[in-house]
């Protein structure tokens, strides 16, 4: 069971996968299954459940998940520490955030940490805002961005980089508004506008707390996943929606939307960096963490 075994392990236990897990990590079909195969071998126990149109982990393989996190960061935190006397880090750092945070943030902050340490490897994935601590959590990566939740669980840092204000949208042409409705919006005067929200995550149980403080039952044209989907459907005229404000910066359909403010306003959302507390003692967390501004 060496590192590499593992390695490939926890990367196919990320994409459930095993034709786009072989592409990832450059290494035939074949040679994946049969390392999974005598990791299986090993543990005496399967770790995957397999059939014609899926992958998921079985209760083993989700242990094994965190045993081979341990392993793999205490092997990185070894060899780091066997090169303590180098001036030099090296090393491989994973990061997690959206689309829109990879636009809106990583210039400032990666500029000048790649200027810092040139020979630490960066390994981007992005992927759902909402599941940023989840990541860092599940060991699958070293540092996320997203907004901070109103309970941070415990074991996780947060560092603050940014704030945002959560937006109600609506299509350029107001064809879903009558005229008091666009001239004074107002909870009372949209009670029975059809919204488009978020299917879950912080963003929509604020809009709930927001909605449920005005006795408003909502009248939900759509329920979707993904800030940039809202968007979309709201450009093209469906209902009204709430967003961050970073995201319809960031949109390339912001020319099709209109913001309303509207009192009193949403509260805002806190962006941040996320990790496990008891790894910012490892040398490319810190690194990364107490980086110099950019």
């Amino acid at each position: 069971m060496d590192e590499h075994s593992l390695r490939l392990f926890m990367a196919l236990a990320e994409t459930l996968h095993f034709g786009r897990t072989s592409r990832e990590q450059h290494v035939s079909p074949s040679a994946l299954s049969r390392t999974i195969k005598q990791l299986e071998d090993s543990v005496g126990a399967p770790l995957f459940l397999r059939d014609n149109r899926s992958v998921s982990l079985t209760r083993e393989g989700r242990l094994f998940r965190e045993y081979a996190a341990e392993t793999l960061r205490g092997w990185d935190g070894l060899r780091l520490a066997l090169q303590a006397d180098q001036v030099t880090l090296r090393g491989e750092l994973s990061l997690y955030c959206s689309v829109t945070a990879s636009y809106s943030f990583l210039y400032d902050i990666l500029s000048r940490f790649r200027e810092d340490h040139p020979h630490i490897e960066l390994k981007l994935h992005t992927g759902d805002a909402e599941r940023a601590v989840e990541r860092v959590r599940n060991g699958h990566e070293d540092i996320s961005i997203g907004a901070r939740p109103d309970s941070l669980p415990p074991g996780v840092a947060f560092q603050p980089i940014a704030r945002t204000e959560l937006c109600f949208i609506g299509p350029v042409t107001p064809q879903l508004l009558n005229d008091e409705q666009v001239q004074t919006p107002s909870a009372e005067n949209w009670r029975e506008v059809p919204m488009i929200l978020s299917e879950d995550g912080l963003a929509r149980a604020r809009i709930e707390r927001w909605l449920r403080g005005h006795g408003i039952r909502p009248r939900i044209y759509a329920q979707v996943a993904g800030n940039e989907a809202i968007v979309s459907m709201v450009s093209l005229g469906f209902g009204i929606g709430v967003v961050p404000r970073i995201v319809l910066d960031n949109s390339p359909l912001a020319g099709l939307i209109r913001r309303y403010e509207i009192a009193p306003s949403l509260t805002g959302l806190e962006i941040g960096l996320f990790a496990l507390e008891k790894r910012l003692r490892e040398p490319l967390v810190n690194a990364f963490w107490n980086r110099r501004a950019g």
